[in-house]
């Protein structure tokens, strides 16, 4: 052989060099994305797998307090028949229980804190520090902005991390998703589940419109807003931040992923951007920062790019928005206010 390779490295970057997704969007006409999405969600829900078995959900209450114009209730909710979802609800105090009202299912990030500072909880130094550094308390500034917003934890984090460090020295998002994959079930299709028995449960207030809905999440957070609302039609609108950059950059090249974030061959036939293009037509807000460390900005935009061409081959590019901001891996919080008051 002219040249010979031992590195696993080198060997996946060669093999993602030119590497093109089989359901990859190609059109640019309104059939062209009937007919593509007709395949491309079908496929995804494939890859996912077996969504659990629905339980009574018997939500409990487990305290509400009143803070600063908001009520903060601890929830928790039965998800199916072995887990539960320790979830923060936030509201304004004067909300009113006329089944108007609008809701946000917000999703934490990949972090030690889960949804607490999503929530605004700060009650410890390293909890203020986590919302400063990445404006992180989405969940109670949307409340504060007249929303009901529902924070969970996803699956090995926050309140479900198992003590913090079940598994010294490894990720347990990936210990998690292996020992999943040995009997056919997945870590981001559970978390994708927990997020619909969030959203009966946000149905099921007498605050909320049923109808009206969204979601939003930085970074792993993105990852679920992303994946949730494609295959979740009660989501009518979606933030996502910090995230859409392609597999081939963040996921082949800088191995900057979790196993609670994908599900086998997801990339043989399906990019981010496509999976985030299945939220079409419904409004889509893609937040990007210029120093992102995380995801690179460079890989966002080419994400963006490739979520704008299924927008205007749906016939609905006014439905996508931008927010590139000078931040780094952050909720930015310049459009999203006026995007969600816009069309929630």
């Amino acid at each position: 052989m002219a040249k010979r390779n031992f590195s696993m490295v080198e060997y996946f970057n060669k093999r993602a060099q030119d590497w093109v997704p089989q359901l990859a969007f190609q059109g640019s006409t309104p059939a062209d994305w009937q007919a593509w999405r007709a395949k491309a969600l079908p496929k995804l829900l494939e890859l996912l797998g077996e969504f659990p078995q629905p339980v009574d959900p018997a939500p409990d209450v487990i305290y509400a307090s009143e803070e600063g114009g908001i009520i903060r209730e601890r929830v928790v909710i039965d998800s199916e028949e072995y887990m539960s979802i320790p979830c923060v609800v936030l509201r304004p105090t004067d909300m009113p229980a006329n089944g108007k009202g609008r809701a946000i299912l917000c999703s934490h990030g990949h972090g030690p804190f889960g949804k607490e500072p999503v929530a605004g909880n700060r009650a410890r130094p390293d909890l203020v520090a986590e919302i400063a550094k990445y404006h992180y308390n989405y969940a109670e500034e949307m409340a504060r902005r007249g929303y009901l917003t529902i924070a969970p934890d996803l699956r090995v984090f926050g309140e479900r991390a198992d003590g913090g460090n079940p598994y010294p020295g490894r990720d347990k998002c990936n210990v998690h998703f292996i020992r999943g994959a040995l009997l056919g079930i997945y870590t981001l299709t559970l978390n994708i589940w927990d997020m619909k028995v969030c959203i009966d449960y946000l149905q099921s207030r007498p605050e909320v419109d049923p109808e009206r809905i969204g979601m939003m999440g930085l970074s792993q957070g993105g990852t679920m807003t992303t994946f949730t609302s494609a295959v979740e039609p009660r989501i009518k609108v979606a933030d996502i931040m910090g995230y859409v950059n392609s597999w081939k950059g963040f996921g082949i090249q800088r191995s900057n992923f979790c196993g609670s974030q994908m599900v086998p061959e997801v990339y043989r036939y399906l990019d981010t951007s496509d999976i985030a293009g299945l939220i079409a037509p419904r409004p889509l807000l893609i937040e990007m920062g210029i120093h992102d460390t995380c995801f690179f900005i460079e890989d966002t935009l080419r994400g963006f790019e490739g979520v704008q061409r299924i927008y205007q081959a749906a016939g609905c590019a006014d439905k996508l928005w931008a927010d590139v901001h000078p931040n780094e891996h952050a909720f930015a919080g310049n459009k999203a206010y006026d995007f969600f008051d816009k069309y929630l």
